[in-house]
């Protein structure tokens, strides 16, 4: 605990404390991981699971899904055209509930073998012990969907201390443009 104590006094007498935000609060706290290559995306978040009453462990969900669709993108304008693989998509979520949690997400892809069958942007909607609030997800993301295209989304997937997350991909309407 002392050694805690140093390291926080030393760290705040190095930021001006008047611009300091959450994020690097939190960023002195955590540890997060992201590895993507032409077979998926894996990461891990080790941290606190809330600060403030920000559920900041659920977030590492946008870092992931972040991280899934630029490498899909990035796949497609190569040729290499995949999707996500819903049914093996794996969560664990351990350690939650204590306050600091370990949280694995593995994000695999598919091959497919035509450019407009392949997807190219990935999101989520979840919650910790709450369900995810899909139909107004499905809302915020109507405005980015290709013209007679629609979103899809995964079955609800659960960690057994209570994380629940629909994962949902589309075709990106820049990226994808010519797949009307």
């Amino acid at each position: 605990m002392k050694n805690l104590l140093t390291f926080l006094m030393v760290y705040l007498n190095l930021v001006n404390c008047n611009q300091m935000n959450k994020t690097q609060v939190y960023n002195a706290f955590q540890e997060t991981d992201v590895i993507c290559n032409d077979t998926g995306c894996k990461g891990t978040y080790k941290g606190p699971e809330f600060v403030d009453g920000d559920d900041i462990a659920h977030q590492f969900s946008n870092t992931m899904s972040g991280a899934v669709g630029d490498k899909l993108k990035t796949l497609y304008k190569s040729g290499n055209y995949r999707k996500v693989d819903f049914d093996k998509i794996k969560m664990t979520t351990v350690g939650m509930g204590s306050g600091e949690v370990f949280y694995h997400l593995s994000i695999p892809f598919i091959a497919v073998a035509q450019k407009c069958e392949a997807y190219t942007s990935f999101d989520h909607v979840g919650g910790w012990n709450h369900s995810p609030a899909l139909k107004r997800r499905k809302q915020e993301l109507s405005h980015v969907l290709l013209a007679g295209h629609e979103l899809k989304i995964s079955d609800l997937k659960k960690t057994p201390e209570g994380l629940q997350e629909y994962w949902i991909q589309w075709k990106n309407k820049t990226v994808q443009s010519e797949c009307q």
